[in-house]
């Protein structure tokens, strides 16, 4: 079995068993600590170039996810304040993909670490 196969059956078997979640609270919390797990490898050194972008891809794709995901309706000034946070930790992402040292992804990852202890309680 060569590497291509397995790196793709790989792939598949996630894709499926991401498929199964059917519960939408379970959904965002694995979106954000995805969020959190891509957060944390753009912040360490020495993450080389293919790994970096993949995960420039998927932490965007988290706060996209994560953004529409809001019910602004039903909870207008805590969903304002989640897509405010959200767009600042889009921000310092755009940041870090731009070389710039001003980026703070380690807030980032504190504040999302903490949406996800609320989000687990709230269960």
């Amino acid at each position: 079995m060569n590497y291509a196969f397995a790196r793709n059956q790989y792939a598949r078997s996630k894709q499926a068993a991401l498929s199964n979640i059917s519960d939408p609270h379970e959904m965002i919390l694995l979106t954000l600590r995805e969020l959190t797990r891509s957060l944390a490898l753009l912040d360490a050194p020495n993450l080389g170039a293919a790994k970096r972008k993949n995960h420039f891809s998927k932490a965007f794709t988290a706060i996209y996810i994560l953004q529409t995901s809001l019910d602004f309706e039903a909870g207008s000034e805590i969903a304002q304040n989640l897509f405010k946070i959200y767009e600042y930790c889009r921000d310092q992402l755009l940041l870090a993909l731009k070389g710039s040292s001003d980026h703070d992804l380690k807030s980032c990852i504190t504040i999302v670490n903490d949406i996800i202890d609320a989000w687990e309680q709230i269960k």
